[in-house]
Order: structure tokens, then sequence, then C-alpha cells
């Protein structure tokens, strides 16, 4: 386990997030380039070229220093950005950071830029001479010439035209308008965005569309009231699905893309406080951002020298996008924007709470979901979403049947056999060759409290059904399989880790086969009062007599939360023709594992023909 200062920070107060924004951002001072437009943290590769990749190291810092720096926080760190912009907005300069064109990776960086002109010119913009303040206004507002995607991009151009508006150089009204409106298009109903002509509905709602919303609401609160009002009003009603993702604890549940921006995830709750919009008490949202914060700070997610990796809970470049560049990760420090309210602010001042009470199911259409909560332990079952532009893993990332903050997910190593595929919560089919298919592009077709049924179509003359009952600990899955070839399918359960370092002794986890089915206790240990205990179980039945019970040990780095991984799995030989295939998943404690399976298969189709 790492040893680093951060995570001795209590993290209770404003000055502990301070403390930890200088923790986080002055480990990279020594990487920055020779005239400091570029940080330097790494050599893997990313759809920009390097020089950007670089310019987007340097700049996602600031979306902690910009906050911190409205809030008074001041840092010779500013001195480093004051020669950014001299150079890298100069064309003269051999450290220029080039025009900006059409779907460009620095459109992306121009937002906290733009930001940072509304929230902290002291620092960032009236330090720099008459000719460096027009030079830098000039280069930002290359974005009115350009395109960019058309999801959650739309919001940096308004970002920057606000920034230049607010220190007095020109901007386009006009370009504001357009994107306004064309992001009112993406609004659901019911508080959820897309992210542009999507079916995904990911962090990106919360930490991408609500969070620029309601910093435009805080921007322009006086100049467009009835705007900034609108998004304020979405965000209340947002907030009432998303505070089911959070656990107790702090942690979420691992869920899409992006998901190396790790503490972003709290950032929503932050961007609330920002307008002054208590949805829930003060208490319980700084609570939600503190835990959030402390919990991801005891994982390693920091390098040796304390700087934040690629991955998720720990070094991980497998589950990355194709656009994350090793400063990627700094997209976290989203979740300081708390630094902009002063001591004084009643987010600050109030007691810590934990969360509210919640119910034990909460449906949530748009996103396709029904939320299930246990203590500690928080699962999303899902209908599958379709992210049309095929991001990596698409399928492991949002198509899944359930995802869970303790037991995470797993993504593909390769595409040979099931331990390089690790299908966790997935049914995987084969023609008997060992590569594999799993439902993605699916077609819902019912979703509420009781079951979310899915139809999907691995090949075009094969067709599954699958039935879902949510619930923790034990889920319950149908599949309904007409197929006019043989198929091997594999019903794959949760992940569990398949060991773990106790004080430097490696404990492995236990796995229990029964009649019907498997389990996998996770690294036991013993108590002095209970005797052997296990932290979770994952396990599986089959309830429909066609399949025997196995595990795969998955391929290492595969699970985002736990590096080694079993998964147990009900494994079936299908001839053509129409099968069904009934399992049970168990995901809990040993407390929570009873003597005999709770539904029957017989309980099981009685419950589909009354639906």
């Amino acid at each position: 386990m790492q040893n680093l200062p951060i995570q001795d920070n209590p993290l209770q107060t404003r000055q502990d997030l301070v403390k930890a924004l200088e923790t986080i951002v002055h480990p990279l001072i020594p990487y920055y380039s020779d005239r400091n437009t570029q940080l330097i943290l790494g050599n893997t590769g990313t759809w920009a070229v390097s020089r950007t990749a670089n310019m987007e190291a340097l700049a996602r810092p600031l979306w902690g220093l910009v906050p911190a720096a409205a809030g008074g926080f001041t840092d010779d760190i500013w001195l480093i950005y004051h020669d950014a912009i001299r150079y890298g907005t100069n064309p003269s300069s051999p450290e220029y950071w080039g025009d900006i064109e059409d779907n460009d990776q620095k459109t992306v960086e121009t937002a906290v830029l733009g930001l940072a002109l509304c929230m902290a010119p002291e620092q960032l913009f009236y330090p720099l001479s008459k000719e460096e303040q027009t030079r830098f206004a000039d280069w930002l507002y290359q974005v009115n010439y350009h395109k960019v995607p058309e999801n959650n991009w739309r919001f940096f151009i308004v970002l920057v035209n606000l920034g230049l508006k607010n220190v007095g150089m020109p901007y386009d009204r006009e370009r504001i308008k357009q994107e306004l409106e064309a992001l009112d298009t993406y609004y659901l109903g019911d508080g959820w965005y897309s992210d542009g002509a999507t079916e995904q509905r990911d962090y990106y709602i919360a930490f991408a569309m609500h969070y620029y919303a309601l910093i435009y609401a805080h921007l322009m609160k006086e100049e467009d009231p009835v705007r900034s009002k609108l998004y304020i009003e979405r965000a209340k009603i947002f907030a009432q699905d998303f505070i089911y993702w959070f656990s107790e604890d702090g942690d979420c549940v691992p869920y899409g893309r992006s998901l190396t921006y790790r503490f972003a995830q709290c950032a929503f709750w932050g961007a609330l406080a920002l307008n002054d919009v208590e949805v829930f008490s003060y208490g319980v949202m700084k609570g939600i951002v503190l835990r959030h914060l402390r919990n991801w700070f005891q994982k390693p997610i920091f390098s040796r020298d304390g700087i934040l990796s690629i991955g998720y809970c720990y070094e991980n470049l497998v589950m990355s996008e194709s656009y994350n560049a090793p400063g990627s990760p700094a997209w976290s420090l989203k979740a300081f924007l708390p630094l902009a309210l002063s001591e004084s602010h009643p987010f600050w001042q109030a007691k810590e709470e934990p969360l509210p009470a919640l119910s034990y199911k909460r449906v949530m259409p748009h996103p396709h979901m029904v939320f299930v909560r246990k203590p500690h332990h928080v699962a999303a079952f899902t209908a599958g979403q379709y992210a049309g532009f095929e991001p990596a893993h698409m399928a492991a990332k949002y198509e899944k049947f359930a995802y869970s903050n303790v037991f995470g997910f797993s993504v593909p190593r390769g595409d040979y056999d099931l331990a390089q595929n690790a299908p966790d919560s997935m049914l995987a089919l084969s023609e008997q060759d060992s590569y594999y298919r799993v439902r993605r592009n699916c077609e819902l077709l019912e979703l509420n409290e009781e079951l979310i049924r899915s139809r999907w179509k691995p090949w075009p003359d094969v067709t599954v059904t699958t039935t879902v009952f949510p619930g923790l600990p034990w889920h319950y899955r149908i599949h309904d399989i007409e197929t006019q070839r043989p198929l091997f399918a594999a019903d794959c359960g949760f992940s569990i880790p398949r060991a773990a370092d106790r004080g430097g002794e490696f404990i492995p986890s236990e796995a229990q086969n029964t009649e019907n089915g498997y389990l996998i206790f996770e690294c036991p240990y013993e108590d002095e009062d209970k005797g052997t205990c296990y932290h979770y179980i994952s396990g599986i039945y089959d309830l429909s007599g066609e399949g025997t019970a196995h595990f795969i040990q998955a391929d290492s780095n595969s699970n985002l939360i736990h590096p080694r991984t079993y998964i147990p799995i009900i494994q079936s030989q299908l001839k053509p023709g129409k099968h069904r295939l009934i399992s049970a998943v168990f995901a809990g404690t040993k407390e929570a594992l009873p003597s005999h399976i709770p539904m029957t298969a017989e309980m099981l189709l009685a419950l589909l023909e009354n639906k």
C-alpha cells in the first residue's frame, strides 16, 4: 500500500481540502516544460498529438486551482501558468500550442481557461501585459470558428465566451445562444440529459451536463435569471436520483466511460452548493463530497511521486479510453469546486451528515436502470445502454446486467476464452470456438421495480430475451434463447478478489462447489469474537437444470476495482432450437447467505407470467 501525505489528510474542513489540492498539484512542478506550456507526465499515447496531450495535462489542474483562487487561495504555481499563457498562445513561440481546429482536444481544455477568466482573472489574466492579454483572448476566440462534437463539448464554447466577456474582450454572443439552444435539445425530462444523440446516461450527465449548467447558473444568475433558474430546477430533480449512485461509505457504482476521472463523480454536489441550492441539507452534501474524497485517497490511485495515474481503483491502462492521456485524470479536480465557497459559507459551516434514508430500490427510466441498496453495497441493474460512438469496451462499460460498488466490473483483456473476456455479470455465448459475444445494442422491452427485460441478437440467427429480477443479495435471470446454431453459454456472476494482501501475507479466496452452483468466499480472515469471517461472497446457481457450475480465473487487471479476480459461472451446451436458462446470482456477505435459494425456477416463471 502506498504511503502518501494525502492519505493522512482527515478531509473534514475547507483547509483540509486546500491542503489536498496542494498535495495533488505540487508534485507536478518538476514536469513542466522549459517555458511552462506543457506538463510532461508520461509517454502513453492518445488520439491527440503529444503537444496537445501535454497541454491538456497542464490545463486540468486548473479545475481545482481556479475555484481555490476564487475562494482566496494563492500559490506560486500561478507563475507557471502566467508563462503557459504567455508562450502557449503566442504563435511566434517555439512552445505555441497551435491553432484550434474542428473537434480539437484543445477546445476541451479551453473550458477551464474560460472558467479562470470568469472566476479568477486576477490570477490568470490581469498579471499579463496588454499584448499578452490580447493574444490570449484571440487564441481562445478561435473556438467560435470551429465545430465541436454535438454533446457536452458545446458547453466549452459557452464557458470560453463567458470568460472573454468577463474580462472585456471580444466574444460571440450569438454562438453562446446557439450552443445553449442545442444543449437544451438534449434534455430528456425528470432531471436527465443525454450526452448528445446517444443512449448513454453515465457520469457525464452529472460531472459534465449538470456541472457546466450549474456553473453557468452561478455566473449568469443576474444577466440570465430564467435559464439559470431552469438549470437549477433540473439539477434539483436529478439529485433525487443521483444520490442513489453513492454508498454510505462514499464510493460509487462504477459505470460507463471515462472512469479515470475518479472523484469527479462527486463534482455535481459542489456545483449545487456553488448556487446555494440545498436540495439536501448542506451537511448531507458536504458528507457526500468529503466521504467520497476520503474513500478515493485511501486507494492506490497515485504514482510513487504522488501524481494521479490512469486507471480506476489502481493504475490500469486496460480500462482507459483512447483519449486518456497521462494528464487526463486531473479532471478529477472538478470535485474541488467547493473551494470557491468561503469558510463562512453554510456548506463549510455545516456538520457533516450521513446519507438520508433511501429506499431499497429506485427505478430510473432514463438511464434504463434499477438501483438496489443494502448496507455498504449499491448495485445498478441495467437494461443496457448503447453508446453509439463505440468507446473502448463499450459492452462491458454499458451493457452488463449489473454493476456494483463492491464487486466492480471487468473489461476484456483479449478476445479468446473466458479468462481474457472476463464477462462478469454477463451471458457470454460462443460457437464453441472460445470467441465470445455478449449483450450489446439491445432493445429495452420492459423496466420496472420487479424486472428488467431486454432483447439482443449476438448473431443474426440467434435471439436472446433476458429478464433480470433485480435485488440484493440475490438477483435472478431468465434467458430465453432461440438459436439456429450450436452454442456454448456461460452465465457469469460478479467478480470477486481471488486473494488479498494482509500485512504482507497473501491470503487466497475460497471456492465451494455445490450441487448446482458455485460460491467464492472472499479472502477469509480471523475475528477474535466471530472466528473465520469473509468480507463478501459471489455465487451463481443453475435453476434450469441445463448447466454446470464452475469458476474462471479472469486475466489480471481486467476488473476496475480488484486486480486479481475469480468469476463464478454456469456453463451450458445449447443445440439449435429454443432454450431457457435460469440462474440465481448471489452477491453479499456470509450473514446474508441463507440455507436455501429464496426463489425457485417455478416461482420466477410464475412472476414472469404474471407480468
